[in-house]
């Protein structure tokens, strides 16, 4: 895999070089909830606008159906770009029309544009492989050079990142080589012992991970929503808690190898409960209940990890060497469910062990929860990539970075 400083010591000035990032951040309105994801990025592009690159970079937001849609526009995501740059960066209307064409005509050397959504365009995103190909020419013909550093998008068989670097000379960007160097620490040569916490709403979108990590990992802290498929896969009384009855086989499946492995598996021990769902618009006091694990009223549903679960996992995760943190211990948005994810963002900082954040919920919850990310070993931008790294899948956008 060539690395943008290998590119960059070739030489780079004047040449058109493409970007694909991922800016695929939070917004309400046009306004960023998270820059986290664009902040990720400009390493990259600094060093290539330094360099006297003209640097487009282009991504998706969100899930637009293939077609033109505002509510999914980067222009914020651009105006950002260009804020945390201190330098005006120009912004394309389309993706590969007249504007697109344009405004990378127009770049001058060391200047920066950023592509409209990519996923405006159904090709980007298109199962069959001529449709997928089609658009990345038009994509190849905007630039001279392709450079990864989207990785939050690598696990995707998508255009601009599978199909583009097929028909471009191409390099990894630092962000991409940082989480590959750190995805490297939790699957080779790790130390021990080796943590995880797992956390989320659906079990059934860890459970491949969590396969894998059954012989990998000494132990498993389970929390989130997922949490209650576990305990009724103990025979718990769950309440109206989250649940996916389907996954409870699997579910004691996984709880039996664990103990035949040797792998310490880690479930609450008290919940926070109450018998509707927080308001997370106005934030109004939920008054919630605290309750055991193996206790939850049948018309309750749980919400977060409780206090002895809290000082539980802290206890866990700080006695590590190496630990990875995937998914929220509850509903972190709302003040009165924090408490469970702030422990275990704490018990992070406080171990002396690498800690990593796998990204997506877990990394947005770092920062609305006000922690200072540097303070952790490695704040992924990818929670799917980072979990299907984890699993032991070939990422279709890494693999199309090897020569």
């Amino acid at each position: 895999m060539k690395t943008i400083d290998e590119l960059l010591a070739e030489g780079v000035g004047g040449k058109r070089i493409f970007v694909r990032a991922d800016l695929n951040v939070p917004l309400d309105g046009a306004t960023i909830t998270d820059d986290g994801r664009i902040r990720a990025v400009l390493p990259t592009v600094k060093a290539l606008a330094e360099a006297g690159a003209r640097v487009v970079v282009a991504s998706h937001l969100g899930r637009p159906k293939g077609a033109p849609d505002p509510a999914f526009s980067l222009a914020s995501a651009a105006a950002r770009l260009g804020e945390l740059l201190g330098a005006e960066v120009a912004f394309a209307t389309d993706t590969v029309g007249e504007s697109a064409k344009s405004t990378v005509g127009g770049l001058a050397d060391g200047q920066v544009a950023v592509l409209e959504n990519l996923r405006f365009n159904a090709g980007e995103t298109s199962k069959d492989d001529a449709e997928r190909g089609a658009f990345a020419d038009q994509l190849a013909a905007l630039a001279d050079v392709y450079v990864s550093d989207g990785f939050g998008a690598v696990h995707r068989k998508h255009a601009s990142v599978f199909d583009l670097p097929a028909r471009l000379p191409h390099a990894a960007g630092y962000l991409i080589a940082t989480e590959v160097a750190v995805l490297k620490k939790l699957t080779e040569d790790v130390k021990r012992p080796y943590v995880v916490a797992l956390g989320g709403s659906k079990v059934s979108d860890k459970l491949a991970v969590i396969d894998q990590l059954l012989g990998k990992a000494d132990r498993l802290l389970i929390g989130g929503g997922m949490m209650f498929t576990f305990l009724k896969a103990k025979g718990y009384e769950v309440g109206t808690s989250l649940l996916q009855e389907d996954q409870i086989p699997v579910v004691q499946e996984y709880i039996e190898r664990a103990e035949k492995n040797g792998v310490e598996l880690v479930l609450p021990v008290d919940v926070l409960t109450s018998t509707e769902f927080p308001d997370l618009k106005t934030k109004a006091p939920a008054n919630p209940n605290t309750v055991a694990a193996d206790a939850i009223p049948a018309d309750q549903l749980g919400l977060d990890i409780g206090p002895r679960t809290r000082t539980l996992y802290a206890s866990k995760l700080t006695e590590a060497a190496t630990v990875f943190w995937n998914g929220p211990m509850g509903v972190f948005e709302h003040p009165d469910y924090a408490e469970g994810t702030k422990a275990v963002a704490q018990a992070l900082l406080d171990s002396p062990g690498f800690t990593v954040v796998g990204g997506g919920d877990s990394a947005a919850a770092v920062r609305i929860l006000g922690f200072d990310e540097n303070a952790f070993g490695h704040i992924s931008t990818g929670g799917g990539a980072s979990l299907e790294y984890l699993e032991g899948k070939t990422l279709p956008g890494l693999a199309a970075l090897e020569d």
